[in-house]
């Protein structure tokens, strides 16, 4: 059967969509129900420095208007905090809240159990060579989590 570079991208995009999606479906079972993957691309771009609206647009490749409703709606599900900045009283920092270091943690956790699971399915040399394969193709550090603008903007800037 003769696939297509179209049929590999969608391959490739399912793979990330269907763990995801079972991270996200585990998260709400574990009492994180309020989260979705672009919150998880904001609370690491914040905890990596981009602490306002402003900077955060810039990361993800959003406006600043989209990143500040998403700054709003981590901030009033207690995942983000606003503090003063210590050089400019009159400018507020955002900031992960404990909340918020401990859903990243817990995502990290079901990433790691996913992967379990298909290194059961499949088997760990099978898993092995296709981590290998990928790594060879799009590098060691294929994308990072604090600049997902193609995403963000797929999802129309919603929170």
């Amino acid at each position: 059967m003769s696939r297509s570079g179209a049929n590999l991208a969608l391959l490739m995009l399912g793979g990330f969509r269907s763990l995801v999606d079972a991270a996200t479906i585990e998260l709400a079972n574990r009492g994180y129900d309020d989260v979705r993957p672009l919150h998880d691309f904001a609370l690491r771009a914040v905890a990596a420095g981009a602490d306002s609206a402003s900077e955060l647009g810039r990361r993800m490749s959003v406006t600043k208007q989209a990143a500040a409703r998403t700054v709003a709606t981590l901030e009033e599900r207690g995942y983000v905090v606003r503090t003063p900045d210590p050089a400019d009283a009159r400018r507020m920092r955002i900031e992960v809240s404990d909340r918020g270091f401990a859903v990243l943690q817990e995502g990290e956790g079901i990433f790691d159990d996913l992967r379990t699971q298909w290194q059961q399915r499949i088997g760990p040399e099978k898993l092995a060579e296709l981590e290998s394969l990928l790594t060879e193709l799009v590098g060691p550090q294929p994308v990072r989590f604090d600049t997902p603008g193609w995403l963000a903007r797929d999802l129309g800037e919603s929170t």
